[in-house]
C-alpha cells in the first residue's frame, strides 16, 4: 500500500455518504430503530444517559488502541496497564492519605505512559510482533501487581472521597417516573475532549501522519524521512497513558479498586475499534469511526441486557461482531489495492 493511500483523509472521488464513518453511522441508526421498536424502554433518558456513561472508559481506551492499529500493531496490554495504574494510585492514596484529583490522575497517566514506553522499546529495538510483546507485558504487569502489591479490593468504605466526588459529578440530574434520580455524567466531557485531541493530532500534525505512513509501510515511511522509532514511541506511550487515565476514571465512577478488573476488555475494545472501520493491516482508521464503533458495541450489549440475554451469549455476539467487522475491513482493503 502506498503512502498516499495511507493518508487520513478520504480520497477525492469518494462522497461523504460512501465513507466508512457514514456506513457505521447508518448501521448504528438502523440498530437503534430496531432495538427501540422491540423495547421502547431503550429511548428513555435514563437508558440513554446510562449508554453514554458506559461509552466513556471503553471509548478512552479505544482511542489508544486506534493509534496502535493505525500503526499496524495490535495491543492487548492496555487492560493490564489500566488496572496497574488504577490500583497503585488508589492504594497509595489510601496508605499515604493523599487527597485531590489532579495528582492521582497525573500519576495514573504517567504509570500507563511508562508501561507503554516498554512496549514501544521492545517492538522497535527487538523488531518483535506487537501482539506477542503486549501479551507478554500484560501477563508480567498483572502478575507483578497481584504478587507484589496484593489482591485485596479497596471498597467504598476506604475509597478516597475526592475520587468518589469526581466520578459521581453529573452535568444534568433528573428524576424518573419511579422517583429515582439519574444524571448525565460529567466524565463524558473528558472523553469528548480526548477524542478531539487525538483527532487533531492524527489529522493536523506530522507525528499523526507518520502513524498512518508507518501503518501503511514501515520501510516506505522510513525512506521518506519519518523517524519510525519516535512514531512507535508516540503510539504506545499515548495508548498506555490513555489506559492509565481510563483505569483510574473507571475506578472513580464505580467507587472501588479491584486488582482483577478489566479482564476480557481486550475483545470489547478491539471489536469497537474494528467496527469503527480501523484496518487490522494498519494505515487506516479515524476517531469518529472509533467513537461510533464504541457506541454501537455498548448499545448492543446494553440491549442484550435489557432483553435478559445471559452474559455468556453476550460474549458470543461480541465475538461474532468482531469476526464480521474484520472480514468486512479485509475485503475493503483488498478492493482498495486493486
Amino acid at each position: 500500500m502506498s503512502l498516499i493511500h495511507a493518508a487520513p483523509a478520504r480520497r477525492g472521488g469518494t462522497p461523504w455518504w460512501g465513507s466508512t464513518e457514514a456506513m457505521v453511522a447508518g448501521v448504528l441508526l438502523l440498530a437503534m430503530a430496531l432495538i427501540g421498536t422491540i423495547n421502547p424502554a431503550f429511548w428513555s433518558l435514563d437508558n440513554i444517559f446510562s449508554l453514554l456513561r458506559s461509552n466513556v472508559v471503553i471509548g478512552i481506551m479505544a482511542l489508544g488502541v486506534l493509534l496502535v492499529m493505525i500503526s499496524g500493531g495490535i495491543d492487548v496490554s492496555f487492560p493490564a496497564f489500566a488496572v496497574a495504574a488504577m490500583y497503585l494510585v488508589v492504594r497509595a492514596m489510601v496508605e499515604w492519605g493523599i487527597s485531590g484529583v489532579a495528582l492521582p490522575f497525573l500519576a495514573a497517566t504517567l504509570i500507563g505512559a511508562c508501561l507503554g514506553a516498554v512496549n514501544a522499546t521492545i517492538v522497535h529495538r527487538l523488531r518483535m510482533i506487537p501482539l506477542i510483546v503486549t501479551l507478554g507485558t500484560a501477563a508480567m504487569v498483572r502478575g507483578l501487581l497481584n504478587g507484589v502489591v496484593g489482591t485485596s479490593n479497596v471498597n467504598i468504605n476506604k475509597y478516597p472521597d475526592s475520587l468518589i466526588g469526581f466520578g459521581s459529578t453529573d452535568l444534568v440530574t433528573l428524576t424518573n417516573a419511579k422517583g429515582a434520580s439519574f444524571g448525565l455524567t460529567a466524565t463524558l466531557l473528558l472523553y469528548l475532549g480526548l477524542a478531539l485531541a487525538i483527532h487533531l493530532v492524527l489529522t493536523r500534525t506530522m507525528i499523526g501522519r507518520s502513524v498512518f505512513a508507518y501503518g501503511a509501510s514501515p520501510e516506505s515511511a522510513k525512506r521518506v524521512g519519518f523517524r519510525t522509532g519516535r512514531t512507535l514511541l508516540f503510539v504506545y506511550v499515548t495508548a498506555g497513558a490513555l489506559a492509565g487515565f481510563a483505569g483510574l476514571l473507571h475506578s472513580s465512577m464505580i467507587w472501588m479498586a479491584n486488582p482483577r478488573d478489566f479482564v476480557g476488555w481486550e475483545l470489547d475494545v478491539i471489536a469497537a475499534v474494528v467496527l469503527g472501520g480501523a484496518s487490522i493491516f494498519g494505515g487506516r482508521g479515524s476517531v469518529l469511526g472509533t467513537m461510533l464503533g464504541v457506541f454501537t458495541l455498548v448499545m448492543i450489549k446494553n440491549s442484550l441486557i435489557l432483553m435478559g440475554i445471559d452474559t455468556t451469549w453476550q460474549r458470543v455476539v461480541v465475538g461474532a461482531m468482531l469476526i464480521a467487522a474484520v472480514a468486512l475491513t479485509a475485503l475493503r482493503d483488498r478492493k482498495a489495492l486493486v
